[in-house]
């Protein structure tokens, strides 16, 4: 019954992929479109995981240092215009106010894309002396990008993000800062919350962000095959610093121009979740990260009072458990729904197994296995099987990631390879004019890595390995 039950509720991965997406998306209430095209209504599920999300990934940019405020989202149009190749880079995703409280504006707003014009209009306010520096800020806003192909979570013309910005002192403490940004922020989280493991490496120029020297980017492998943006650290050189005047006067007395940074996560996080992890019954969500880790089924009204004592005794042990007790809904139906929501453990309690004082323990990372376990062992147990689960969700995502990048050794065999994975190929044997007939398939270079895995100081370093795919 569960077989053909599970078959009726998403549509097969490997028959259609999107569609997979969409329904998991609508059936697991996670979000739905906005009323305006391209926005996206988030419900409390998807908002309680973007909450975990945001607090594990908050408390790592506090431990480098970095506080949060907060920045408008009206931007004036002329702060854009003052750095040529940020405004050039994002002109055709602004969406500009141009007449409020009933009358023209004098001057055009733009509704924020991000956030460096106008953070570098207060930076240069706010740093005067070496003694300023380093600052570093965050913010946690909603921004706009208009998009012409809208995706809930992967691209939606509103979308929640964290946006750092600092300033330093040196171009060397910049650049630390921001692959200290990504590794210890960004990659941190990714593989040991999300439990998805990502490559990380530097953008070519084709592929950097408008405005900047270097772009990190953390990519990841979906179960299509394809990657996923899942961040990026950008080092911005001088080039904010000199648009908007940010200098600092230096021990000797001398006006020096401060290096920035700026980077990013967003909601696209939960897109790349749920196409790293799911299946066909569901989303499968990694203990560390699930609002709910376990929940506690009363099969039958008389398992109500024991079904509450297990959750409270979970609870107690720092389980985030949630007891189900609404017998009045077919069990069958309940268990389907939480293994659709990819809830990481159920324990499932009948009049038989409180008189045999045992439970039946479902992991969602087995695919409907039932063991027993003893009702006075739970509280002890249950920690542990999250602890493994969390360990093989990553250990299993490495392991298909890994099976589906192909070394090739020229440009014409990257097309096959791609149709499966990703492609590895040395970058001086694709260089910047094979990215771009490369680019005209459809196919993108992700990143740029040493040979040793460290990530480059730059895109024209020798021997650096490009890593090609297909990309949401």
């Amino acid at each position: 019954m569960a077989s053909s039950s599970k078959k009726a509720i998403l549509t097969p991965q490997r028959e259609n992929f999107p569609r997979w997406y969409q329904e998991i998306i609508a059936k697991a209430e996670l979000a739905d479109n906005g009323p305006v095209r391209g926005t996206m209504v988030i419900r409390p599920y998807g908002y309680a995981l973007w909450e975990r999300i945001q607090a594990e990934m908050d408390s790592r940019i506090k431990a480098l240092g970095a506080q949060n405020a907060y920045f408008p989202l009206f931007i004036p149009e002329s702060y854009l215009r003052r750095e040529a190749e940020h405004v050039e880079g994002f002109q055709p995703e602004l969406a500009v106010v141009t007449h409020a409280g009933g009358k023209e504006l004098e001057e055009a707003i733009v509704v924020r894309p991000t956030s460096e014009t106008i953070v570098g209009e207060y930076m240069a306010k706010w740093v005067q002396s070496f003694r300023d520096l380093p600052l570093l800020l965050n913010q946690w806003a909603n921004v706009v990008r208009w998009e012409l192909r809208p995706r809930l979570f992967l691209r939606t013309s509103e979308f929640l993000w964290q946006e750092g910005h600092t300033a330093h002192a040196s171009y060397e403490e910049a650049r630390d800062y921001a692959r200290r940004i990504a590794h210890e922020a960004y990659a941190d989280l990714m593989v040991n919350v999300l439990a998805i493991p990502v490559v990380l490496g530097c953008k070519t120029a084709r592929e950097r962000f408008a405005g900047d020297v270097n772009t990190i980017t953390l990519e990841a492998m979906m179960k299509d095959g394809k990657a996923l943006q899942m961040g990026t650290s950008h080092e911005l050189g001088q080039n904010f610093s000199r648009a908007f005047g940010i200098d600092f006067t230096s021990p000797t007395g001398s006006r020096e121009l401060a290096w920035t940074t700026s980077w990013g996560t967003s909601t696209r996080m939960v897109g790349g979740l749920i196409m790293a992890h799911g299946d066909d019954e569901g989303l499968r969500i990694p203990p560390v990260l699930a609002p709910t880790q376990v929940v506690v089924l009363a099969v039958k009204p008389e398992a109500r009072d024991v079904a509450h004592r297990i959750g409270r005794e979970l609870a107690a042990q720092g389980v985030r458990a949630v007891v189900d007790d609404r017998t009045d809904v077919a069990f069958g139906r309940r268990a389907v729904d939480w293994e659709l929501k990819g809830v990481p453990l159920r324990v499932e309690l009948g009049p038989r197994d409180i008189e045999a004082q045992t439970a039946i323990l479902v992991r969602r990372l087995d695919g409907g296995v039932r063991d027993t376990a003893p009702l006075a062992d739970l509280a002890s147990t249950v920690p542990a099987l999250l602890q493994d689960a969390q360990r093989e969700m990553l250990s299993e995502a490495a392991r298909a990631r890994d099976a589906r990048i192909t070394p090739v050794r020229s440009m014409a065999e990257v097309p096959e390879a791609v149709s499966a994975g990703w492609a590895t190929l040395d970058w001086d044997r694709l260089g910047p004019s094979g990215e771009l007939e490369l680019a005209s398939a459809g196919i993108t270079v992700r990143c740029l890595q040493r040979a040793d895995g460290s990530i480059p100081e730059s895109d024209t370093e020798p021997g650096l390995t490009a890593f090609l795919a297909r990309a949401y």
